[in-house]
């Protein structure tokens, strides 16, 4: 019998307030992010070998291999996250592991971050190194944006870890996060009433933050980030008092300031998508992500949302089922033949 680890960690939908949580703004002016988690997942497992070699086998980017024990792994673009992760943990022991995604890279739901809380995850189970949850989405903050070097902000690896709707405030003295305790039949309405498309586009989401960087340092989107934060707050407090109308029109509004951070955030296709949505029982909706594809979502009146499916479907979107997902990252072992 051979002992596995598996790990699975929640992909997330931003709500509200996402940019604000991105540096310099976030440090200089303070973000607030507001996001829930859903049943689409970043898997991880991993099965310890004899030698001292690392296997990783990816469903997007092939297969990797190298060894462990001639010092770091070099980080060059190839398989970095679990370079980063093997290195952090100085792992000398031989593993394979594969990973996997219910969704593509580049589809707005904080994939990248999602993917290192799966591994560090796995890792950790497997190590068997004692990590509270605050230091496991550190950590994973650490090695994606600080090590490896891959723009973006700060939400999505605590919405990974932590699960659940939560707003995460962050200021100069750090990060704080906000569980909203939403009642449950409040949950139930919102998910009878949110309708999620993947709009075909995929996108890169550090180059869009990188210019959404650019703008702030120019003075050119400071206020749409202080609209989005204030959103952020207001939508939690729709949701908390189970007001999801007005939680709708917020989305919306988010939407607009959002499309100030950068140019890039839009396009035609995606303008057209929600313009058809809004025209057929959307209260509002968004992209999810850093924008310029991918995943959006949007709040409807409750009878409209079959007539909103469908017209996203025929209109070419993949109209995709979720639930609100309340746990974050979770590993387990299984023994196998």
């Amino acid at each position: 019998m051979v002992e596995i680890i598996r790990s699975r960690a929640p992909l997330r939908i931003g709500l509200a307030g996402g940019g604000t949580d991105v540096d310099p703004y976030a440090s200089e002016k303070g973000g607030y992010v507001f996001n829930t988690t859903i049943n689409k997942y970043a898997y991880s497992t991993l099965t310890p070998r004899k030698d001292h070699n690392m296997n990783v086998t990816s469903m997007y980017y092939g297969r990797y291999r190298a060894p462990l024990d001639d010092g770091p792994l070099p980080l060059d673009g190839n398989m970095d996250l679990i370079k980063a992760v093997a290195n952090y943990f100085e792992v000398k022991d031989g593993f394979d592991l594969s990973i996997r995604s219910d969704v593509p890279a580049g589809s707005g739901l904080g994939g990248s971050s999602t993917m290192i809380v799966s591994m560090i995850g796995a890792m950790v189970n497997w190590l068997d190194v004692d990590m509270s949850k605050m230091e496991m989405a550190g950590l994973a903050y650490h090695l994606e944006r600080e090590v490896i070097g891959l723009k973006g902000g700060k939400q999505d690896q605590y919405a990974a870890v932590f699960g659940g709707f939560n707003s995460i405030k962050i200021d100069k003295n750090g990060l704080a996060i906000l569980p909203a305790r939403i009642s449950q039949d409040i949950i139930n309405e919102l998910q009878c009433r949110s309708v999620v498309c993947f709009t075909g586009m995929t996108h890169d989401s550090a180059s869009i933050i990188g210019t959404q960087i650019k703008s702030y340092k120019e003075g050119k989107n400071d206020e749409a980030l202080d609209k989005a934060k204030e959103i952020a707050i207001r939508m939690r407090t729709a949701l908390r008092h189970g007001d999801i109308d007005e939680a709708g029109r917020l989305l919306g509004e988010s939407w607009e300031f959002k499309k100030k951070f950068s140019d890039k955030v839009s396009n035609s296709e995606i303008d057209n998508l929600y313009d058809l949505a809004m025209r057929n029982g959307a209260i509002g909706g968004k992209v999810s992500g850093a924008g310029g594809g991918g995943f959006m979502y949007f709040i409807t009146k409750y009878d409209k949302k079959p007539q909103l499916s469908k017209i996203l479907q025929d209109a070419g979107a993949q109209v995709t089922d979720i639930q609100f997902e309340p746990e974050g990252v979770i590993s387990w072992r299984s023994r196998h033949d």
